[in-house]
């Protein structure tokens, strides 16, 4: 497995407000970053990965959701996570 239970909770006691908590907008936002940068890399060795190709795409609309989601909810914490991850639209 790419990413183990120990990375998974180091990123969301970086950006959720707990180790445990994993139903944050910040947290689910920076582990689709952090699946999204994996997969990005799996398909720069294998460019005919179609599946995984449709996956990402997939990740990259939740992920967008999520953050239009905070965006209008609370803009001074959308505008942290995506100061803090570096993404842009």
């Amino acid at each position: 497995m790419y990413l183990s239970p120990k990375e998974k909770e180091k990123i969301f006691k970086k950006h959720g407000k707990s180790a445990k908590d994993t139903g944050s907008a910040e947290g689910q936002i920076a582990l689709f970053t952090h699946r999204i940068d994996h997969l990005t890399k799996h398909l720069k060795t294998n460019h005919k990965d179609y599946n995984t190709e449709r996956s990402l795409v997939k990740l990259v609309g939740k992920r967008r959701s999520l953050l239009d989601y905070l965006m209008k909810k609370d803009i001074m914490r959308y505008r942290a996570i995506v100061k803090e991850l570096g993404l842009r639209k």
